[in-house]
């Protein structure tokens, strides 16, 4: 039990969703008192001591006063895991190929885990992953945050009364532009692509509205333009899954759009059943700023934003799906800490949790999706199939 109600994070990854999204929602929780201490693990000193000139005070691995800022400490996440009191929340947000390493560190010492998605990359990963958490009954929630769009949320509710009949077809896009995998993911986007790395949102919301699990599918990817510029990383990927009830999901991805676009991310989804159909753009939700200082901007509230607040004049909120979904597993943890007192207690409550959270389970249905397109693409579009176990192979 934690005595006054407040869990300590530790952060591991100073990149831009951590200083854009994470960072900005466990130090307003901060605020709000319900986590207390903070400690950020990043790569390099100077990651760190560009993180404090940033946010509020925490406790950076590695210290730069003490450890420099220019080498390179690729375990030092390990002993900021080690340094946490017993009831605390690891938050990955590394490359998602330095996921596992992390997860695995924090269930060995027996912290909960918030994940960025997706959970790892390898399928056996997950099973080991799962397999960890469950002995250990420790929390492992990944962060599909497009869980919490309240459109994805309105198309679960609409299908599971059963408004839209049985699943026909869908079709899922999201792309974002060429700086992403050529300044922001510069270091690590030839080990990744956009289906993996941003496409997984929309397979998984497809599994999250439906409950239906993948049975096939093949990919298709292009490597035109980053080839040119020094990165041998796809430009974008395309993937067509067949699921259980024969239904067929067309996911399309890129991340080479022009920077001259109207906001950061194309993104929208439609799917269509027996006795209706949905269709929304996740990217127009129809409010527009023009000004002189930033130009015209196809604003999204829904995600992410800063506005005034309520409870402290002069002081801003984070709000919005993005924010939500990273504090559903800091109260999770809380509840599960506050609430049992054994394994066999955190054990029987991350059961009842399971049907309704991207847990390991859950989670494992991305990665094996993530995992089939990649060997797909790379095959040049051979047909992928999944067993009971999500274990793939060749058709």
């Amino acid at each position: 039990m934690i005595d006054n109600g407040k869990i300590d994070v530790l952060v591991v990854g100073g990149g831009m969703i951590s200083r854009e999204v994470i960072l900005p929602t466990v130090f307003q929780e901060q605020k709000y008192g319900r986590v207390g201490n903070i400690s950020i693990s990043s790569l390099k000193g100077d990651i760190i001591e560009e993180l404090q000139g940033m946010f509020p005070p925490f406790k950076g691995y590695p210290d730069p006063l003490v450890d420099g800022t220019t080498e390179k400490y690729p375990d030092m996440f390990i002993k900021a895991i080690n340094d946490l009191p017993e009831n605390s929340v690891v938050i990955v947000a590394t490359p998602d190929h330095f996921h596992t390493p992390v997860i695995k560190a924090a269930i060995a010492a027996g912290k909960h885990c918030i994940v960025e998605k997706p959970l790892c990359l390898k399928v056996h990963e997950a099973h080991e992953i799962m397999k960890a958490a469950d002995e250990k009954g420790v929390y492992v929630l990944t962060d599909y945050h497009k869980r919490y769009d309240r459109s994805i949320r309105a198309c679960r509710y609409k299908y599971r009364k059963g408004l839209l009949g049985e699943m026909l077809h869908g079709h899922a896009w999201i792309e974002e532009p060429k700086y992403m995998a050529l300044e922001v993911f510069k270091d690590w986007c030839e080990k990744s692509s956009p289906f993996e790395y941003i496409g997984v949102h929309y397979a998984d919301a497809y599994y999250y509205i439906t409950g239906l699990k993948p049975r096939r599918l093949v990919a298709f990817g292009q490597k035109k333009y980053l080839p040119t510029q020094g990165k041998d990383a796809y430009d974008a990927v395309q993937a067509t899954i067949e699921w259980e009830d024969g239904s067929v999901q067309f996911v399309q991805t890129s991340w080479v759009n022009t920077p001259n676009n109207s906001a950061m991310t194309n993104q929208g989804m439609m799917m269509l059943g027996t006795m209706g159909e949905y269709w929304a753009d996740h990217k127009d939700r129809n409010t527009h700023f023009a000004t002189e200082a930033e130009g015209f901007d196809e604003y999204n509230p829904n995600f992410f934003k800063q506005y005034d607040s309520f409870d402290f004049p002069g002081e801003i909120d984070n709000v919005g799906y993005g924010y939500d979904s990273i504090v559903q597993g800091i109260n999770d943890v809380r509840r599960i800490v506050n609430e049992t007192d054994s394994i066999e207690g955190r054990q029987a409550m991350l059961k009842q949790m399971e049907e309704t959270r991207a847990l390991p389970g859950q989670a494992l249905i991305g990665v094996a999706i993530n995992n089939a397109v990649r060997m797909s693409a790379d095959a040049g579009g051979r047909f992928v199939v999944f067993d009971e176990d999500m274990n793939i192979k060749f058709e």
